[in-house]
């Protein structure tokens, strides 16, 4: 299924709440906990190809925005979801930028969050070029402090970023208190590929690596039959399979899911991967049947690979609509892959903007008209 490139608007998305039917007073304050670290993004895209030793390169745009864990906290709730996230905060511009951003732009909770004195932000450059990207990082871990005695809150989920050899304790209370854990996983480093190495799987519902690391952990030579070999450990497994979309299997139940990816023109990947799993938990706490949960984790991964950074690439509610608008006026449409987002049409707001829609370019220090 192909769709039309075009961009959405960097401003308040149309109100969906995807959870409008399941809501009952005596619910957790939030839907999804999260924690980890805030980067500051600054973004260059238009190169004509990688930068060269020794050269100057000149970028045809440019953005700067909130990333790391932000990207998943804005995906999250620009899907309608009361979304909570921990993290430290440098007490300089970059800091107050992005904590701004996150509170009042996305109205993401930071009650769980801290400001550090004395400490600068974390800062990553990203440069997009091909359909891919290079990153320079620069940080340093902020001092230790002791979690608040609330700390993890009640939330129905929680996403974790597993890491090879380490227990997060944070995820074990999480799931004391009743949270869903999904969890993602990094490149492992020490070579070593051992599912053992991540003791905190036990407390996961749903496993979320792509097909390399899948097939890597599970000795397997298929990324298919490695989602089915994770069942053995964790109840749902996901595994996305890059151009060719997302498989899945609940262990639990016996079924699969296979949803081939959308065809589109990629600008730039950052925070793709962070979407997809927004799009996937949002689907799975609304109670979607597995492949419509697929389905739309991967139609919003396709429209943020169309926008350049990483949080300010997320689609909400409208652009998803605009989308699923302006797709139905191709002709040449695969009807059959036009039915697969049909689930679509109940949930959407009737007043999208047309396509294509435009974004304004954030960069730090401009001034607010009053």
């Amino acid at each position: 299924m192909t769709t039309p490139h075009g961009e959405g608007p960097y401003c308040r998305h149309a109100h969906v709440d995807p959870l409008a039917g399941l809501r009952t007073p005596g619910d957790p304050p939030w839907d999804v906990y999260l924690t980890g670290t805030v980067f500051l993004d600054i973004i260059f895209t238009g190169l004509d190809s990688a930068p060269v030793r020794g050269t100057e390169s000149w970028a045809r745009g440019m953005g700067s925005s909130p990333g790391g864990v932000a990207n998943m906290a804005t995906a999250l709730a620009r899907l309608g979801l009361k979304t909570s996230l921990a993290a430290a905060f440098g007490d300089d511009h970059y800091g107050e930028y992005c904590w701004d951003a996150l509170e009042h732009g996305e109205h993401i909770d930071l009650s769980a969050s801290r400001t550090v004195p004395h400490w600068h932000s974390p800062v990553t450059v990203s440069m997009a070029y091909e359909g891919e990207r290079t990153m320079v990082s620069h940080g340093h871990e902020p001092p230790p402090e002791e979690p608040a005695p609330d700390c993890p809150p009640r939330a129905r989920a929680a996403i974790a970023s597993l890491t090879p050899g380490t227990r997060a304790p944070w995820i074990a209370q999480a799931a004391r208190k009743g949270a869903r854990i999904f969890a993602d996983v990094g490149w492992d480093d020490t070579g070593r590929w051992d599912l053992a190495a991540l003791p905190d799987l036990e407390h996961c519902e749903a496993f979320l690596p792509n097909a390399e690391e899948a097939m890597r952990y599970t000795r397997t030579p298929c990324p298919r039959e490695a989602a089915r070999a994770l069942t053995d450990r964790v109840p749902l497994a996901v595994v996305t399979l890059g151009a060719e979309g997302a498989y899945a299997v609940d262990g639990r139940t016996g079924e699969t899911a296979d949803v081939p990816a959308i065809a589109v023109e990629a600008l730039d990947p950052t925070g793709a991967g962070d979407v997809f799993v927004a799009g996937f938990v949002t689907g799975t706490l609304a109670g979607w049947p597995l492949a419509d949960r697929l389905a739309f984790a991967g139609l919003t991964a396709a429209l943020s690979v169309q926008e350049f950074g990483g949080s300010l690439s997320a689609p909400g509610w409208t652009e998803i609509a605009a989308w699923w608008r302006r797709v139905q006026t191709y002709d040449d449409q695969d009807p059959s892959a036009l039915r697969r987002y049909a689930f679509l049409e109940a949930l959407l707001p009737e007043d999208a903007r047309p396509w294509p829609l435009r974004r304004a370019v954030p960069t730090i220090g401009f001034r607010t008209s009053a």
